[in-house]
């Protein structure tokens, strides 16, 4: 089988590429104590998960002491540090210097600071912290900034300095963004005492659902559910034009379900699928950009979508039927946007799929690994069915364990499931630091009212440009309420695609949901659009040049150019563009708002069909042949029009492809006289 995927050669990839999973060498008897914590903190979420969670500021607390705690042992000061060789001396007990041993006791004794605290004195104290509370909660935010820093990187601690600034500095803001200010006390009590801060909702959902949905990931992977994805995408799209893309296409999106990661996705489908592209024939840039742009759909596929699902549960209070019901449509206009232009690029460079050979043979493949869908069949039933995230992750890992240790074909030693259950924790220490650091921005949100400000800022600055456009554009084509939601969501979009340069998907999407998304909502747009709009356009940040992460992973895979592959992966992601404006001007494209008709659906559904279709055949220069110049431009201006929700202009895009349907057609028949005479004059008389 030429797609087996190499789980060992796959972590090593990740490990290279991600910089939230360069974890520090350790000495043997550094690396089973540090295990052993691990496979603790993976425990204690496995058995509150299935058998009660504790109550919510004690089960953060302790999640947050293990995760601060083991980040410093795990993740070194410097990227000098990460493989270092291994010296163990006095200052360096067990090879991890004393410093990040004192780190870590330290962040155990102020993260449990709070949850020892008797629920009726904290009460009592909040607003009126002791000395020993700022003393304690001043040394958290100082380790917190420092552990985001070395998991995440630089971007989200400078924006949660910039935020603490803020609130500290407030009496000198300009304009509308003063206000009275606020002392290191008070500051330090709002985000250390209350559940709106450093302990609040970010935290919390990291700590009941999203660990659950890593741990659950390492396990099934482990087990085998990869490797059947693969071979039912293979089986799928493989032998049709360039067939390793398609797999990598429909591969990537199943994968993603259950990966969480954009960049693991990417690694781990990408050291298959990208080899094999690039000896088909395909440029390396462009098979970079497609295992790139494919592995970021995989964050906004149901019924998994990372954490995000979960999150806007929490946030928006909606059942998760109702988030995933949502989701089913623009995903699909993700990867139909990837696969159209895949499809056209094959077509235009003659390049083949999979032989017979090289394909997978699905019946075997079903009778070797079918009982490695259980977990996830499980799972999502439980999901559809009504119960916790929590209690339905603790099913789909105990079937994981089960399925592991039972199945003959495939069957886990103890020690793999050690190493499960302490990768999986290792792989959740990043997101864990990156929310209580997101608890950190919100909670000085909350505590200045920042975040109504900046949505009146970004719909002043949108109506202002709204009012520049006008003047410039016939009245009868836009409305200046529509000018000023489209100008809004450009800005929203932009900041979300920079706030998302270096910044975990996960931690952006709360930060916006918390800043941005009331903007759109000042403008009548629904919570559930608004947080949509603002989660895709986090996602997109992953392939957007200048800090394209997963494009830049795949690039280095392909041995091509990082920021061409960003360019490509970009290109390839235009329904991620696109889809969203779409769905804010015609909600009914998510099935589940208030002024859902079939009617409003179906127009919007096949516009943004036609129109990606379009779009698609402009970038690659093919449709049924080769495209013209003209054609490309007439193309790319036909989808606009197809993709904007309104039946006049849905009508006008519709009639202005006729002509280069009807050239393309008429191309292709002469292509096939000239074959067919080609063919016809090169034969020997009788």
């Amino acid at each position: 089988m030429v797609l087996e995927l190499d789980e060992a050669k796959a972590r090593e990839l990740e490990e290279k590429f991600d910089p939230e999973v360069r974890f520090r060498g350790l000495s043997p008897a550094a690396g089973w104590i540090v295990g052993a914590a691990l496979v603790g903190l993976s425990i204690f979420h496995y058995y509150t998960a299935g058998f009660g969670l504790l109550s919510e500021i004690v089960h953060r607390g302790i999640h947050l002491s293990l995760v601060l705690a083991l980040t410093f042992l795990v993740f070194p000061l410097t990227k000098t540090g990460y493989r270092a060789p291994i010296e163990q001396s006095v200052l360096r007990p067990l090879g991890i210097p004393i410093y990040d041993w004192i780190l870590a006791i330290a962040a155990l004794v102020a993260v449990l600071h709070v949850p020892l605290i008797p629920l009726d004195d904290l009460a009592f104290r909040v607003g009126n912290p002791t000395t020993t509370d700022v003393l304690l909660g001043g040394i958290l935010i100082l380790l917190l900034l420092e552990a985001t820093r070395r998991s995440v990187g630089w971007p989200l601690p400078i924006i949660a300095v910039l935020f603490l600034a803020y609130a500290y500095f407030g009496q000198s803001m300009p304009g509308i963004l003063v206000h009275p200010g606020s002392t290191i006390p008070g500051i330090v009590d709002h985000l250390y005492l209350t559940t709106q801060g450093i302990y609040g909702v970010p935290l919390g959902v990291v700590a009941t659902y999203v660990f659950h949905f890593v741990l659950f990931g390492v396990f099934a992977t482990r087990i085998g559910l990869g490797q059947l994805f693969l071979d039912c995408a293979a089986w799928v799209a493989g032998r049709y034009a360039g067939g390793p893309a398609k797999v990598s296409i429909f591969g990537s999106a199943l994968f993603g379900m259950i990966s969480g990661s954009s960049i693991a996705n990417t690694v781990t489908v990408g050291s298959l699928t990208i080899p094999a592209m690039i000896r088909l024939g395909y440029r390396k840039e462009f098979a970079a950009g497609v295992e790139s742009t494919a592995s970021t759909g995989g964050q906004i596929t149901p019924p998994i979508m990372g954490a995000a699902a979960f999150l806007m549960i929490e946030f928006l209070g909606l059942p998760y039927t109702t988030i995933i019901l949502a989701a089913v449509v623009p995903a699909f206009m993700h990867f139909f946007g990837v696969f159209m232009q895949v499809h056209f690029e094959a077509k235009r460079d003659g390049l083949r799929g999979l032989s017979k050979e090289e394909m997978p043979d699905l019946r075997e493949a079903f009778r070797r690994d079918w009982p490695t869908a259980i977990p996830l069949v499980v799972l999502v039933g439980l999901l559809f069915a009504g119960y916790t995230p929590y209690l339905a992750a603790f099913w789909g890992i105990t079937l994981c364990l089960a399925v592991g240790l039972l199945n003959p074909r495939r069957r886990m030693k103890p020690i793999e499931v050690f190493e499960g259950l302490r990768d999986g924790a290792k792989y959740a220490l990043a997101v864990g630091a990156a929310a209580a650091t997101v608890g950190i921005v919100i909670g000085v949100v909350t505590l200045t009212g920042v975040g109504f400000k900046v949505s009146f800022i970004v719909t002043s600055v949108a109506s202002d440009l709204a009012t520049m456009a006008a003047a410039i554009l016939p009245a009868w084509l836009f409305t200046m309420s529509a000018l000023t939601l489209f100008f809004t969501l450009v800005l929203t979009g932009v900041v979300c695609i920079l706030m998302g340069c270096g910044i975990p998907t996960t931690a952006n999407y709360i930060i916006m949901a918390t800043i941005a998304a009331p903007a759109l909502g000042l403008l009548g747009v629904e919570p559930i659009v608004a947080h949509f709009f603002v989660f895709y356009y986090g996602v997109l940040a992953d392939i957007t040049p200048p800090v394209a992460l997963a494009a830049y992973a795949a690039a280095g895979m392909a041995g091509a150019d990082p920021f061409r592959t960003g360019n490509i992966a970009f290109r390839l992601g235009m329904g991620k563009v696109l889809v969203p404006f779409v769905f804010v001007f015609s909600p009914s494209l998510l099935l589940v708002t208030k002024d859902f008709t079939w009617p409003d659906f179906f127009l919007a559904f096949s516009g943004c069909c036609a129109g990606i279709l379009a779009l698609s055949a402009a970038f690659s220069g093919w449709l049924l042949t080769r495209l013209a110049i003209w054609e490309r431009l007439v193309l790319a201006a036909t989808a606009m029009l197809l993709i904007a929700p309104e039946l006049y202009s849905t009508i006008a895009g519709a009639l202005l492809v006729v002509p280069v349907i009807t050239n393309q057609i008429m191309a292709t028949r002469r292509n096939m006289r000239s074959e067919t005479g080609r063919v016809g004059g090169s034969r020997p008389p009788d």
